[in-house]
């Protein structure tokens, strides 16, 4: 998430503002509905300033949403995680709010327009199983959905902010750990296999692994933003501004690939035509299928071949993850330390100062680039809102007896990291520490885990909800995601959810994070880094395992201990000397103290 000091004015009278100004050009392209998602025409999760719709035309600063505008009325949909957000930021004279995935926008929709109507869409922000599935419903009502990639609310942003020009960074194949001339070889054969003579490599993430490139227009996600067309063979076409390619890229890609700017599209799928072109109908805008067809490419649906060998890290990619952990562990502890101190003392620094120093801390490391997501530094009754952002309003001060929670990562040239601990504040009551126990235990029982091979993050899932479940409780949100090497923070296919049916491999990063919010009053949430590995002695069958990547001690101070089974307080010792041993020699003294003090044993 970016800060509302970034979205200037926006207050309800300029919002009202601008949702008319959109719907006096509805009216004049003759829309009685337009959709305006959360997303850029790279389907990213991480936005440039200049693609930030949603936020710009509803004051709503949350990393996933969808707004419906009407003739007379607007309709905002966030998930779980948001809700209580959109609520303190969207005024509720301007916008009804829905949940996203119970009232999907398409389906709402249907049911609120009369049959005749037209419903637009820019089809450049959306993927085409979005836009295949919102058609279909809003058919059934008799409602036309209408592909119109001559944006609405670029029309009306008078001060759209320009996209920053940046030089795309070149990772030496010592971080990759293979060349990008190896790796297009190896997709190449994939995409021939597949039967295809190309694919269309849409995904900015997808791009930047296969060439060994990383970008810096979005510093959360290091990728370049530019999509490929990659053919059977290992040649490759790179649609980006040629003028952020440093020198040295042509022998660092090697040979095989030709850079064009974006605008050529057109002409590149023209000679496509008559050729099959592997396409990811899931992640790939509906606009680019669109011009493929037209061109008269045979489209064939299928996963991006990227994804999946980029999902499973080679050796160097873990090495790298290993160090990158330790050195952000390292920061985190220095963090968790001060901070005990300043409580002690009775400093109760509000949530921008305590994020503001942890990633003073975090650029003190070698080969740091920037933080892998806004941190969520939340104090008391902030946390219940599960992807908080200080930087939204004014930021809270620590109140005592409570719960400070912070979820907060890096990206560093060798890794990505993504951590979340609780930190007692006084004394936080005896029902928080039940509930923190509850949700450590779901932790532990997923971190220690042993599943064959083809096991899906769906079946792992109910293992971190157990339970908070056993005493009425949940969470909404998945339990884990997947992450990239020095890429998304929020990387697939790989995800531990409800709804995920991937399997997990051996090199899948994945997190581990169940929580527990409880509206107005306090949130926590366990998070660790875990890779997915072989298990050395499985037995009658190969099973699979996970191994800590996360190397911080969770706050024993927020444990009820009468809960914890002894193979828990087992597992939670053993962890907590594998940090010690690796990280007491790091640290200066007096953090070092402090990391003895916050790993000692608790098995009698």
């Amino acid at each position: 998430m970016t800060s509302s000091r970034n979205n200037p004015g926006a207050d309800a009278s300029c919002i009202a503002e601008r949702l008319a100004a959109v719907r006096a050009l509805m009216a004049q392209r003759g829309y009685d509905a337009l959709f305006v998602p959360r997303a850029d025409e790279y389907l990213g999760e991480y936005l440039p300033q200049r693609n930030e719709r949603l936020r710009w035309l509803s004051g709503f600063t949350g990393s996933a949403g969808m707004l419906l505008v009407l003739a007379d009325t607007a309709a905002l949909f966030v998930d779980g995680r948001y809700t209580e957000q959109a609520r303190r930021q969207c005024d509720a004279g301007l916008f009804s709010l829905h949940h996203l995935i119970d009232a999907p926008p398409a389906t709402w929709l249907a049911a609120n327009l009369v049959r005749g109507a037209r419903a637009a869409c820019d089809p450049r922000l959306h993927s085409c199983r979005w836009f295949d599935a919102a058609a279909a419903a809003l058919e059934k009502a008799g409602v036309e959905l209408v592909a119109d990639a001559d944006n609405l609310v670029d029309r009306c942003w008078r001060e759209r902010p320009p996209l920053a020009p940046s030089p795309a960074l070149l990772l030496d194949e010592t971080y990759s750990g293979e060349s990008s001339v190896d790796k297009r070889a190896r997709i190449g054969a994939a995409v021939a296999a597949a039967g295809c003579d190309a694919a269309l490599l849409f995904a900015p993430d997808s791009v930047s692994w296969l060439l060994n490139l990383r970008g810096t227009q979005i510093p959360q996600l290091p990728a370049l933003l530019g999509h490929a067309l990659l053919q059977a063979d290992g040649q490759a076409t790179l649609f980006c501004d040629s003028s952020r390619m440093p020198a040295g890229f042509a022998a660092h890609v090697g040979p095989g690939v030709e850079v064009r700017a974006e605008a050529a599209l057109a002409d590149a799928f023209a000679a496509c035509r008559g050729r099959r072109v592997l396409f990811d109908e899931s992640g790939a805008n509906a606009w680019m299928r669109q011009q493929l067809r037209a061109a008269g490419a045979l489209v064939v649906a299928g996963e991006d071949p990227v994804a999946l060998p980029k999902a499973c890290k080679n050796s160097s990619e873990l090495a790298g993850a290993r160090a990158a952990h330790l050195r952000d562990a390292q920061a985190v502890v220095r963090f968790l330390a001060w901070l005990d101190g300043e409580v002690a003392a009775g400093r109760l620094h509000d949530e921008a100062v305590l994020a503001d120093y942890l990633l003073q801390l975090r650029r003190q490391g070698e080969h740091f680039h920037a933080c892998s997501f806004d941190t969520i530094s939340a104090a008391g009754a902030n946390a219940a809102m599960a992807h908080y952002n200080h930087l939204n309003g004014t930021p809270a001060p620590l109140p005592m007896d409570s719960v400070y929670l912070c979820d907060s990562g890096g990206q560093y040239l060798d890794g990505t990291t993504d951590i979340t601990r609780c930190v007692a504040i006084g004394d936080p009551g005896a029902e928080v520490r039940r509930l923190f126990t509850l949700v450590l235990k779901g932790h532990i029982a997923l971190d220690s885990a042993r599943f064959p091979p083809g096991t899906t993050g769906m079946q792992l899932d109910t293992l971190a909800r157990q339970y908070l479940w056993s005493e009425g409780f949940d969470f909404d949100h998945g339990t884990g995601h997947g992450v990239g090497a020095f890429l998304s923070v929020h990387e697939g296919p790989q995800r531990i959810a409800r709804n995920s049916d991937v399997a997990l491999r051996p090199g899948m990063i994945v997190s581990n994070e169940p929580g527990y919010y409880r509206d107005g009053a306090f949130g926590m949430r366990c998070e660790n880094l875990l890779v997915v590995r072989a298990v050395e002695q499985a037995g009658e069958r190969p099973m699979l395992c996970f191994e800590a990547l996360t190397l911080v001690p969770f706050d024993t101070r927020l444990l009820d201990l009468s809960l914890l089974r002894p193979d828990e307080l087992a597992w939670l010792d053993a962890y907590h000397r594998r940090v010690a041993r690796a990280l007491g020699p790091l640290l200066e003294p007096a953090d070092a103290a402090w990391l003895e003090r916050a790993t000692r044993p608790l098995a009698a």
